[in-house]
């Protein structure tokens, strides 16, 4: 049995909507049903009824459900347990990221680190934007530089390394560009670049939707890295919050980064798991912890 296969019905049946079961995959709608219906061979009985506006579990659906949810709990489980100890055996920490990480911080941290324990090496992961946690949900990584808040951070410890402006990226050419300090009330009805819809709180943050009190947002794009986000805003798409930072580490042409008057700050955070005690990752977070308060 493909687990995959298992992973698309779980999805499926989770949303009772291909289309938005696709989304949360990143793959096409076509090409789900088409794997649905493979499983549905394999197994040789209907799992789920479809109509031109309907989807529901047949009663084989139903029971296969948690039995699936188990299975790959098991196996993510299994796995990142497999990762763990290869990392281990390697002295080998596996730290993920988005963006520019920690800022100018990142290079000291990573400095620090190899000066404490020099036995050990580290690989850096940078993340899809349809995963704020950078890797450690599903524990490809040990630890990450998160920009909080990031969904299912009660899973997390989280240490804050630093605070900086959100900043908003405009295309060159916008009306808004002429400003110094652009104000947040004229951005309201912008259309906006977004993140992913499954990225949750992270989304929302960066859209400012507690600020907006009510007023909708309008999305203008979506994309999944940094090299898509650029793309969109210098061909006119939307124009985006960020990090006063990526100012800073991404400049190219065509866009342009204005602060923002009234809009709450960006944290970054260094987060690792609550059941991960690991010497090693304790000796990581003192250095983070060390640097950002130096």
């Amino acid at each position: 049995m493909d687990l995959r296969l298992l992973r698309y019905f779980v999805s499926v049946a989770e949303e009772l909507h291909f289309t938005r079961a696709a989304e949360r995959l990143h793959i096409s709608q076509p090409a789900l049903s088409k794997q649905v219906r493979l499983l549905e061979s394999q197994l040789r009985m209907k799992l789920l009824r479809r109509s031109s506006r309907h989807v529901e579990l047949t009663d084989a659906g139903r029971a296969l459900l948690p039995q699936a949810r188990r299975l790959l709990d098991q196996w993510s489980q299994s796995l990142a347990a497999t990762r763990a100890a290869a990392a281990e055996e390697n002295r080998t920490l596996r730290v993920g990221f988005v963006a520019n990480a920690c800022g100018e911080l990142t290079p000291r941290i990573f400095q620090e680190f190899a000066r404490r324990r020099p036995d050990w090496k580290v690989t850096m992961s940078q993340a899809a934007w349809g995963d704020p946690t950078c890797g450690l949900r599903d524990r490809h990584v040990d630890v990450a530089f998160l920009r909080v808040p990031v969904p299912a951070d009660e899973c997390f410890h989280q240490r804050v390394l630093l605070s900086e402006p959100r900043w908003v990226v405009l295309p060159a050419g916008h009306r808004l560009a002429a400003h110094a300090v652009v104000p947040f009330a004229a951005l309201l009805d912008e259309p906006f670049v977004a993140t992913p819809v499954e990225s949750g709180v992270w989304r929302d943050f960066w859209l400012a939707v507690e600020e907006r009190a009510g007023h909708p947002v309008r999305i203008g794009a979506e994309v999944r890295s940094s090299d898509e986000w650029m793309e969109a805003i210098a061909n006119g798409f939307g124009v985006c919050f960020t990090a006063e930072s990526t100012a800073r580490f991404y400049t190219r042409p065509g866009v342009v980064y204005r602060p923002v008057d009234r809009i709450s700050p960006t944290r970054v955070a260094l987060a690792w798991h609550r059941d991960d005690r690991r010497r090693i990752v304790a000796d990581f977070v003192a250095v983070c912890t060390a640097v950002a308060e130096g």
